[in-house]
C-alpha cells in the first residue's frame, strides 16, 4: 500500500528505534498508525533507556514468544532474525529455547503439592518420608548443576525420583555445555514465568534471587519484565490482517 506521510514517519522512527520491522505491523499501520506509534513508545523503553545488550533483549522476546504458553511464531521469526543480525549465534538461540522449553515442568511444581495436601487430608499420607541415598545424590547433582535448591522440589524427588532424575538431565543440558551467562539464563526464565500467559510467582521469586546471586541489577530485571509486558500486543498483530481481510471481502459483497 501507499503510506501516508504520517504512516511513512511512524514506520521510519519504528525501524530507527527497534531496529527491525516485519510484516505483521504493516496492517496495525495501515488501519490505526497512531496506535503503533503509542505501542511503539511504551515498547522502546527498554531500547532508548535500557542496560541490557540488544541481543540480549531479543532473547527476552524470544523467550516470551517461543514458549508453550504462548507460541506467537511470527515474532518468534521476527526476534530470531533481529538477534542474528545483531550477532548472536545460533547455539546462543538454541540455548534460550531449550531454556524456555523448562516452562512444562511447572506442572509438576503446582500439581505435586496438590497431591499431597490432597493425600494427607484423606489420611493416605502422614509426612515426607526420609531420602534415600539414590535421592540424596539426586538432590546434590540438581544443586551442584543448577546452583540452587528450592523446597518446591522436595515432594517431586519424594514421590518420583525417576521424573526428577529424567527432569534435572533435561534441564540441565544449557548449564551444562552452554554458551551464554548465567544471569542471561536466569533472564530467560525471568521472562516466561513473569510474561501474562503463565505467571508462576513461585518461580519467579526463585529466578529474580538466582539472577542477583549472578551478579544482576534490579535495573537489568525490571528491563526483562518491561520487554514481557508488550506481549499483549500480539492480539493486535495476529487479527489485524483478518480486519482486513474481512474488509475487503465486505466490499466486494
Amino acid at each position: 500500500m501507499t503510506l501516508t506521510a504520517r504512516q511513512q514517519e511512524i514506520k521510519d522512527e519504528f525501524i530507527r528505534v527497534r531496529g527491525t520491522w516485519s510484516e505483521t505491523w504493516e496492517g496495525v499501520l495501515r488501519l490505526d498508525p497512531e496506535f503503533l506509534k503509542a505501542y511503539l513508545d511504551f515498547s522502546a523503553v527498554p531500547w532508548r533507556h535500557g542496560v541490557l545488550e540488544p541481543k540480549v533483549k531479543e532473547f527476552i522476546y524470544i523467550a516470551v514468544d517461543a514458549n508453550a504458553t504462548h507460541m506467537y511464531l511470527p515474532g518468534v521469526r521476527q526476534h530470531i532474525r533481529a538477534a542474528l543480525a545483531l550477532g548472536a549465534t545460533p547455539q546462543e538461540i538454541m540455548e534460550v529455547l531449550e531454556l524456555s522449553a523448562t516452562l512444562g515442568i511447572h506442572a509438576m511444581n503446582i500439581g505435586v503439592p496438590v497431591l499431597v495436601e490432597v493425600l494427607r487430608e484423606k489420611g493416605l499420607r502422614t509426612g515426607p518420608a526420609p531420602l534415600t541415598d539414590e535421592q540424596e545424590r539426586l538432590k546434590a547433582d540438581f544443586t551442584r548443576t543448577r546452583g540452587y535448591w528450592h523446597a518446591f522440589w522436595d515432594e517431586m524427588l519424594e514421590l518420583d525420583p525417576a521424573m526428577f532424575a529424567a527432569y534435572t538431565e533435561f534441564s540441565s543440558v544449557p548449564w551444562r555445555t552452554g554458551v551464554l551467562e548465567p544471569k542471561v539464563k536466569e533472564f530467560v526464565y525471568i521472562a516466561f514465568d513473569t510474561a501474562a500467559t503463565h505467571l508462576y510467582v513461585k518461580g519467579l521469586k526463585l529466578h529474580i534471587e538466582n539472577a542477583i546471586g549472578h551478579g544482576a541489577t534490579a535495573r537489568e530485571i525490571l528491563e526483562v519484565m518491561e520487554i514481557a509486558s508488550v506481549l499483549g500486543i500480539h492480539g493486535v498483530t495476529a487479527a489485524a490482517p483478518i480486519l482486513l481481510e474481512e474488509m475487503e471481502a465486505h466490499r466486494a459483497t
